[in-house]
This record gives structure tokens, sequence and C-alpha cells, in this order.
């Protein structure tokens, strides 16, 4: 796929794409350790909920002899079970240890920071809110490190005008890692204003990978007619990359793929955007980019807003070499 560095000015009928996009670190390892584990162990393993929320890589990896469950009881006994890269209540795990299986976990290193920093508040006595969405796997993996009950949830500012604290002395907050970067300081705004000595990280827990691709995406919207988000519909990441474009302007569309298009969004001199999520694998970009210039729309032209080299070592169990 032919790629050129950002021009001053992009052409009509041209695709823009945007750099970074896609798979972060923590997805590369999920994924990684779901197919080393296939290769060391021999299938089938069972992963505890998607390992990443794409519907492209779910599927190949169920091809290669992965089994999906929804919960630890879902697996046989004696399994090799995979957490997913969402992270896991402390429930869960101590589930998986009461059956004996064997486990690996694919965690995000970045969410186990956010588990880390919970916990260190909680222990200190103070109470914890939790900057998320009601039933993403990441945010009741979070909560269920300290017992029911203890950690508040918040989404909006509207929800902090709500919470009902014990001591607004001893509180502190931590944040699901994919969440928008604008709405969060809305709503971490919100709650310094009515919690001045509200204590958290020195900057949001929003993931790196996140943060780019969210300013990567508004450059976008800036230069493009309209803007395709690849990725899942349950993939948090990807929905906000499709929420920063539509608030940069620009009519925007999440998309698993080529068939998704609507070619109702795209005028025939459009400046077409492209990005994906960061669960999203490159082959969907590339199917993407081939549908568009199979009818008629131009090279693409790289908007790049910087380049990610964070890396993520695997899990002590499967550094061993692969078997010939």
């Amino acid at each position: 796929m032919q790629q050129e560095s950002v021009p001053v000015t992009f052409h009509s009928k041209s695709l823009l794409l945007a750099e970074p996009r896609g798979f972060c670190a923590g997805v590369d390892r999920a994924i990684e350790i779901v197919e080393r584990s296939l290769a060391v162990f021999g299938a089938p393993v069972y992963v505890r909920h998607e390992i990443v929320h794409n519907r492209y890589v779910v599927q190949d990896l169920q091809a290669k002899g992965a089994v999906f469950i929804e919960e630890v009881d879902d697996a046989p006994d004696d399994a090799l079970l995979i957490f997913s890269a969402h992270g896991v209540s402390k429930a869960v795990r101590e589930r998986a240890d009461a059956r004996g299986l064997r486990v690996i976990d694919a965690t995000c290193p970045l969410v186990t920071k956010v588990h880390l920093e919970l916990l260190r508040h909680y222990q200190r006595g103070d109470q914890v809110i939790l900057i998320g969405h009601a039933g993403h796997p990441e945010v009741e993996g979070t909560m269920g490190q300290a017992p029911a009950g203890a950690v508040l949830l918040v989404a909006t500012p509207e929800d902090v005008a709500n919470l009902q604290v014990k001591d607004p002395e001893r509180l502190a907050y931590v944040t699901q890692t994919t969440l928008s970067v604008d709405d969060t300081a809305d709503v971490i705004s919100a709650l310094r204003s009515r919690f001045p000595n509200l204590q958290g990280p020195k900057r949001e827990d929003i993931c790196y990978a996140t943060s780019n691709r969210q300013a990567a995406t508004k450059e976008l919207a800036g230069a493009s007619d309209v803007v395709l988000v690849i990725g899942s519909k349950n993939s948090s990441n990807s929905n906000r990359l499709r929420e920063v474009a539509e608030r940069s302007g620009c009519d925007a569309y999440l998309i698993d793929g080529p068939d998704d298009i609507d070619p109702a969004w795209l005028a025939p001199d459009a400046r077409i955007g492209i990005t994906a999520g960061a669960s999203a694998p490159e082959v969907l970009v590339e199917s993407v980019i081939t549908w568009l210039q199979a009818r008629d729309y131009g090279k693409v032209e790289l908007l790049s807003v910087g380049q990610e080299s964070v890396t993520f070592g695997l899990p002590e169990a499967l550094r061993q070499e692969l078997p010939d």
C-alpha cells in the first residue's frame, strides 16, 4: 500500500490515513498471548470474554482454536484459561483458583496500573471514584479490585453532582483507560470543583494509545469531509474516535470493515479520513482502502501526529521458545 508523508494541502478525492491508528501495545500483547498459548499448550485454550473488542480478531482466534466464554465456570476442568486485556475482578481470579484452572493473564499493563492505584487508595482508607462506563468489562474488573460498594462510578459531570460520599476530605479518583480525553477532563474538573482535596494520578489514566489516536482523529476530521473509524461496535476506544471526529465538525461512521460502508456517505469528490481503533488490525484498514480505491477514490496521503514505540513483555509462562 503506497503511503506518502503528510502534504501541506490535501487533495479532493483523496484518502487521508491517520497515524497513529490501530493496534496498541496492550492489544498486540493480548493477541500474542492467545496465539502463543495455542502454539505452546495446544488447542483448545479458553478466553474469558473477548480478548479484545474486535469481531475480526475474535473470529480469527476462534478459527485457530480459542474458545471464548463468559464466565470461569464455563471452562472445563483442567482447562487453560486466559483473562482478557480488559482485566478481571478479584472474585473472578479467586473462582479460577478455586477450580484449579491454569491461568494466563492478558490484562493490559496499563489497566493493571489503574487496579494498583485503586487498591493503594482503598487500603489507605480513601473512598475511590472511578470515571468510566457502566457495564464495560474494564470497569467491572477495576471496581472488582475492592469489596462491593466500595467504589463509586461516574461517567458525566451530571453524575458528579449526585454523588453521595462518606468524607469529602478522603476521596481519590481513577479512570477507565479508553475514555474520551476531553469528556474525562470535564468530569475531573467537576469532581475537583466539588471536592477540592480530591486525590488522583498526576494525569488521567487514559492510556497513551487512546490519547494519541484521539489527537490524530481531531487532525483528521479537520482535513476530511467524512471520517471512517474502523472498529467494532462494542469497542470503547473506537466509539470515542467516532465521537471525537463528530465533535470536530466532521461526519463520522464506525465500521467493522468495507461491508459496512454506505456509498451514500461519500460524495464523489470527498476527502475521506480513515483511522482505526486500538483493537482493529491493519488488515481491515487495507481492505477499506482497497474498497475505496476500487470506486475511484485516490491515493493514500498520510496524516501523522507522531509515532509510537511502546511494547509490553509476555507473561513468564510464554517466554519459552516455541516448539518446531
